[in-house]
């Protein structure tokens, strides 16, 4: 049997909501989780106070398959088969949704990216490829992928990197790992624990809003 892989063209699906008010505005752009939708990472970050002021942008996994029980399209980033070449396919495609949505609404004086587990890692991939400056990170869930070396993390100004202490997939071994990696990549790191399980908690919320906060009032965190 003789293997090959061959590059195709394929669409993805996005969701923009604007912000309350006119005009340019901040972008968020979110990464859902393994076996989600652009949906549900939307509705995480509408929870967040002060989310009206940002346009949001959630971005749905290329891989799209069925939820069986609830015969739902949900998605994912990737597997573990030919795993570098999803990564290309995963950055060139988020990079082609935000200079899409920048030629649409023109002017974002900030981007932040907000990631949930398996969202995570695309997360701080974005993040570390972006030919634009990103402002913040938001993490909860999901580790730092292991490929990218603290020159790459470097390139990360600031995370928020949240956990939950009874959280069985982000384990508090990998938690303090990865602030770890990030400390040593001069990463400007803001932990937010929380008692709670793999999920996007109210502390989250909370801690997200004045995150956001920061970047819009001081254009610092």
């Amino acid at each position: 049997m003789i293997e090959r892989t061959i590059s195709t063209a394929t669409h993805g699906r996005y969701l923009i909501e604007s912000a309350a008010s006119p005009g340019s505005a901040p972008l968020l752009v979110g990464f859902h989780g393994y076996g989600e939708s652009a949906d549900a990472q939307l509705e995480r970050m509408r929870r967040i106070p002060g989310a009206d002021r940002w346009r949001l942008v959630s971005i749905q996994g290329l891989h799209r398959f069925y939820q069986r029980r609830a015969n739902e399209v949900v998605a994912s980033w990737m597997t573990r088969q030919d795993r570098e070449l999803a990564m290309d396919d995963n950055l060139a495609y988020v990079a082609a949704v935000v200079d899409a949505v920048d030629r649409e609404f023109p002017g974002a004086p900030r981007l932040v990216l907000a990631g949930f587990s398996q969202g995570v890692a695309m997360t701080f991939r974005a993040a570390a490829a972006s030919s634009r400056t990103v402002d913040g990170i938001i993490v909860v869930g999901g580790d730092v992928p292991p490929e990218l070396d603290l020159a790459a993390l470097s390139r990360v100004r600031h995370a928020m990197v949240c956990h939950g202490s009874r959280d069985e997939w982000y384990t508090q071994v990998m938690f303090e790992r990865d602030i770890q990696r990030l400390r040593e990549a001069n990463v400007e790191v803001q932990l937010v624990e929380f008692d709670g399980g793999h999920q996007w908690s109210d502390q989250v919320v909370q801690a997200a809003s004045v995150f956001l906060r920061g970047l819009l009032d001081t254009g610092d965190v």
